[in-house]
C-alpha cells in the first residue's frame, strides 16, 4: 500500500487539471490528448431531460469544452477525434453509499485500498462519499494518492470514522457515550479533512444532536443508517441525509423505546403489514421533504436478501477472491432456502422480499412529495456487491422500481452532485463542467442494461480503460 500510494518518483504527465500521473495510474488509461472529441455520440446529460442522438462532445483543458450537433459541430484542429456511432455518453456517476471495505466474516470488515478504487473508477463512477468509514485514516491516504495522480480512483469525500454508540456489533467502531465525545470526534476528523459524517444503529438522540450541531457549525454534513433514532427523530435533529430507506426506520415498530435499538426482522415483520399509502408514512415523508432531508437508496445490498432474485453475473464473480466469492454463494444458497415454521412445518414466507418492494415504493413516493433521492450500492451484506458494478445495478434497480432510464440516471448523477455541493462543476455533461463522462456502448435511455458495457471513463479529461482496470484486480475483491 505504502509503495502505491508514495513510492512513485517518476511521474508522468498528463492533460486534464494540470495533474500528473504516476506510471502506476498511467498503465490504465485509453485517452490522453489535451483536446478530446467524442463525435456521433448519443448524450444523456443527466438532468433528466430525454436522451440526444448524433451528439459532438468536446473535452478540453479537462473541461466540458463544447456539446452540439455532430453536424453543426466545430471540432478543433489538435482534437483527438473518437466516431462513437452506437455509443452513449452519461456523467459520471456520483456514488453516495460507498465504502473502501468488504465483509470477512464475524463482524469484521477488511479494507479494499486497491481492488475498490480501480472497480469504482471502471464502472463509471467519477465521485464517491464513502457513507461511514473503519479505517479513515487510510481513506484519506487514498484520496490524497488520487489527487496526486498517484493511485487510479474517483474523486473520494472521505466520511468520517462512524459515529456509533454503546452496542455495536463490530469492534472496529469507537461507541461514544456522551454528547462531549461527539463533539470532539467530529472536530478531531474535520481537523484531519474528512467532510461527511455517518450516524449508526445505536446512537442515542443526545449525542447525534451534538454531532450534527458541530457538524454543521463546520460546514459539514451528516447522514445516518439508524435504528435506534426514527426517521422524523432524526430529521428534528438537524440531519441531512437517510441511508437505505424505509426497512431500515423503526418508528412505526410497536415495541419501539426510545434511544433503543430493537431486532431488524422484527421491525420489518411489522412494517410489512403497512402500506406506503397509510398516512404515518406519509406523514413521515412529507416531514423528511419539509426538512429537507435526503434518501438514499442501496437497493443492491438489499436485493441480496431476496430469495432467488439477485442475478449471478461471470464479471462479479470473476473480481473475487476464491474465499470471498465461496462465503458469498453460501450464503447466497441459504437465503434460497425455504424457512418452516418450527412448529408447523409449513413454508414461512421470509419478509425481506415484501420489504423489498415496499421500499422501492416508498422511494418512488419520497421523490413524487419533492424529496431528493440519492444512489449507492453499499458493498456489505453478504458480500455479493461489488463497486462499480453495483453501482449499475443501482441504476437498473431505479428503473426496475419505476423511473425512466433518464430519471434513474439523474439519480446517480445530478442529484449526489447538488447534495455535496458540487452541481456547478459536476453531475451533468453542461459545457464548463468537470470533464467526467462516461462513454458507454449501446443505449441505456431505452435499454438500461446497457448501463453495465463501460468502455472508457473520463476523469478530469483523462480516459481510462474500464476493462483494464477491471482485470487488473481479477481475484482480488477479499484480500486487498
Amino acid at each position: 500500500m505504502k509503495n502505491i500510494l508514495l513510492g512513485c518518483v517518476l511521474l508522468v504527465a498528463a492533460v486534464g487539471m494540470g495533474q500528473t500521473l504516476s506510471p502506476e495510474v498511467q498503465r490504465f488509461v485509453k485517452v490522453n490528448s489535451p483536446v478530446v472529441a467524442l463525435t456521433h455520440v448519443q448524450v444523456i446529460d443527466g438532468t433528466g431531460a430525454a436522451a440526444k442522438a448524433d451528439q459532438t462532445v468536446v473535452l478540453s483543458g479537462g473541461r466540458i469544452a463544447a456539446l452540439s450537433d455532430a453536424a453543426a459541430a466545430s471540432i478543433p484542429k489538435d482534437a483527438q477525434v473518437l466516431d462513437l456511432h452506437g455509443y452513449t455518453v452519461i456523467p459520471g456517476l456520483v456514488g453516495m453509499h460507498e465504502h473502501m471495505f468488504y465483509p470477512a466474516g464475524d463482524a469484521i470488515f477488511h479494507e479494499m485500498a486497491i481492488s475498490f478504487p480501480r472497480l469504482y473508477l471502471a464502472g463509471g463512477v467519477t465521485t464517491i462519499r464513502t457513507t461511514g468509514s473503519i479505517e479513515p485514516y487510510t481513506d484519506l491516504l487514498l484520496k490524497k494518492g488520487i489527487d496526486g495522480g498517484e493511485v487510479a480512483g474517483p474523486h473520494m469525500h472521505v466520511t468520517g470514522p462512524y459515529l456509533e454508540g454503546p452496542g455495536s456489533f463490530t469492534p472496529q467502531m469507537t461507541e461514544l457515550k456522551t454528547p462531549e465525545e461527539a463533539v470532539a470526534t467530529v472536530n478531531f476528523w474535520i481537523d484531519r479533512g474528512v467532510d461527511n459524517f455517518k450516524a449508526y444503529n445505536f446512537i442515542s438522540r443526545a449525542v447525534l444532536g451534538a454531532a450534527i450541531e458541530a457538524a454543521h457549525k463546520r460546514g459539514v454534513k451528516v447522514t445516518g443508517h439508524l435504528c435506534s433514532i426514527g426517521f422524523r427523530e432524526a430529521a428534528a435533529l438537524g440531519i441531512d441525509d437517510l441511508e437505505h430507506g424505509l426497512d431500515v426506520d423503526t418508528e412505526f415498530f410497536s415495541g419501539k423505546k426510545p434511544d433503543h435499538c430493537p431486532d431488524e426482522s422484527a421491525v420489518v415483520a411489522e412494517l410489512i403489514k403497512m402500506k406506503v399509502s397509510d398516512a404515518p408514512i406519509q406523514d413521515m415523508i412529507r416531514d423528511l421533504v419539509a426538512h429537507h432531508v435526503a434518501i438514499t437508496s442501496t437497493l443492491p445490498v438489499f436485493e441480496l436478501f431476496v430469495a432467488n432474485k439477485t442475478p449471478l453475473q461471470r464479471r462479479v464473480l470473476d473480481a473475487m477472491s476464491a474465499d470471498a466469492r465461496n462465503d458469498f454463494l453460501e450464503n447466497r444458497v441459504q437465503l434460497d432456502l425455504p424457512r418452516h415454521d418450527p412448529k408447523t412445518g409449513a413454508v414461512v414466507p421470509r419478509p425481506w422480499a415484501q420489504g423489498f418492494a415496499m421500499d422501492m415504493e416508498f422511494e418512488r413516493a419520497f421523490v413524487k412529495a419533492g424529496g431528493l433521492l440519492l444512489a449507492g450500492l453499499d458493498p456489505t451484506g453478504i458480500g455479493g456487491v461489488i463497486p462499480g458494478f453495483g453501482d449499475q445495478r443501482e441504476v437498473e434497480l431505479l428503473v426496475e422500481e419505476g423511473f425512466t432510464p433518464v430519471e434513474a440516471i439523474k439519480i446517480a448523477t445530478y442529484n449526489g452532485a447538488q447534495y455535496l455541493g458540487e452541481l456547478d462543476r459536476i453531475g451533468t455533461i453542461t459545457a464548463g463542467k468537470q470533464a467526467d463522462v462516461v462513454v458507454i456502448k449501446g443505449d441505456p435511455s431505452t435499454k438500461i442494461d446497457d448501463i453495465e458495457n463501460v468502455e472508457i471513463v473520463f476523469k478530469d479529461g483523462v480516459g481510462y480503460d474500464s476493462p483494464k482496470l477491471i482485470e487488473s484486480v481479477r481475484g482480488l475483491v477479499g484480500i486487498r
